[in-house]
């Protein structure tokens, strides 16, 4: 019986996943009907047409109007480190130039944290959220927002977090929170997550250039040439297949080095990573494999002259601290998924679109041809002094 209801609700998951990447209203609102009625039968403490009611009054956008003294911002993380610099950060640096006397909390993990560490104006509300957790611990995680954020003269930022299940779990009064309904923002319209985020801060708090921002505290002792992560994130519709990976390397390697490979946590994806560097015969000269935190991968990152990998939290940060990107993007659930991901920062980018069925020789030589144009490139520098983006999806 145990068994029955473990593997019921693990296709709900599944079945709630699927609607949360398709970025479609329709799928938005199956999903609103869905998951209203999950959480009240699960909590108890609402009913499904109260949460559903309540979700159409928050998703509406609303200017701040300040009546009161803005003590603290609790700014709820979106669990996954990618979209916490591509979206968080944009609420994060819209709420401490808005209310520079206030305290600015995000609300999340260490790793989630430790992004922002290096800027002493982010505390952190430590909040643990378990992404294979099951369904109660999940809610759980969510309910316990109700006693952290219960403080006066406090309002809570939301960027469409897991924490709350994208909105629908209430967590304080609704006049101290804003959301941010990042599934049918933008429409039929090719932006990229980053651009609409800086779209709602501006309609919502009146900061015009909020922008993705990252500040890992300490620093790096690397000077990689090429900085490379092979992640994907649990997801291996996201790899190019074999040998892609190995000829990768081998491939940068003759454009530049040292090349840095990140190991990822370690498993799979470090025994995946290990077994390409060996394959490629590269010499210890050529390439360093990284074994260490995100945060100081991304210090690392900073240094480097380019960053190649596939959709992952590394290009985002890679975008975020203007070092060139190449994105090898494969997997994308739909046409929106694979536009709302895209990188968005100063530095120049080249997303290479794997569709089904691409030869990975074929994709390996468009990645190349990207890394060899961005290392040979000289950034172009604006009146400003911001590098100019150069984006292209090819």
């Amino acid at each position: 019986m145990a068994s029955t209801l473990a593997a019921a609700e693990a296709e709900l998951l599944k079945r709630v996943e699927a609607l949360s990447d398709s970025f479609d209203p329709q799928a938005v609102e199956e999903y609103v009907r869905l998951f209203s009625r999950v959480i009240a039968q699960q909590t108890g403490l609402w009913t499904a047409r109260e949460l559903e009611e309540r979700y159409r009054r928050i998703r509406r956008p609303r200017c701040f109007r300040q009546t009161e003294t803005i003590h603290t911002v609790f700014v709820l993380s979106r669990v996954t480190l990618g979209a916490d610099i591509a979206v968080t950060s944009v609420l994060l640096d819209a709420a401490r130039r808005r209310f520079p006397d206030a305290r600015i909390r995000l609300v999340g993990g260490r790793k989630n944290h430790e992004l922002f560490a290096g800027e002493p104006r982010i505390g952190w509300t430590p909040l643990d959220y378990g992404r294979t957790a099951p369904l109660a611990g999940r809610l759980a995680a969510g309910l316990a927002l109700r006693d952290l954020l219960a403080e006066p003269g406090a309002i809570v930022l939301d960027p469409d977090s897991r924490l709350t299940q994208l909105g629908l779990l209430p967590v304080c009064s609704e006049d101290a929170y804003y959301f941010f309904e990042s599934r049918t923002a933008g429409g039929e319209g090719p932006e990229p997550l980053a651009v609409l985020a800086r779209r709602w801060v501006a309609e919502t708090f009146g900061i015009p250039d909020a922008a993705p921002w990252l500040a890992p505290k300490g620093e790096s002792a690397e000077r990689p040439a090429i900085t490379v992560s092979l992640g994907v994130g649990e997801n291996p519709a996201k790899r190019v297949s074999d040998p892609f990976e190995t000829e990768l390397l081998a491939g940068l390697a003759r454009l530049a080095t040292p090349l840095l490979v990140d190991t990822g946590a370690g498993g799979e994806e470090a025994e995946r990573v290990e077994r390409a560097v060996r394959h490629a015969g590269l010499s210890s000269s050529q390439v360093r494999l990284f074994r260490g935190s995100f945060s100081e991968f991304a210090l690392s990152t900073a240094r480097s002259r380019l960053y190649v990998g596939y959709d992952s939290a590394g290009q985002h940060a890679a975008a975020a601290l203007g070092v060139p990107v190449v994105t090898v993007f494969a997997g994308f659930p739909c046409e929106r998924f694979f536009w709302r991901w895209q990188p968005w920062g100063p530095g120049p980018k080249a997303t290479i679109r794997v569709d089904h069925g691409a030869e990975p020789h074929q994709v390996l030589e468009r990645t190349l041809e990207a890394a060899r144009r961005l290392l040979s490139d000289r950034p172009q520098v604006s009146s400003s002094g911001m590098t100019r983006t150069n984006s292209a999806i090819t």
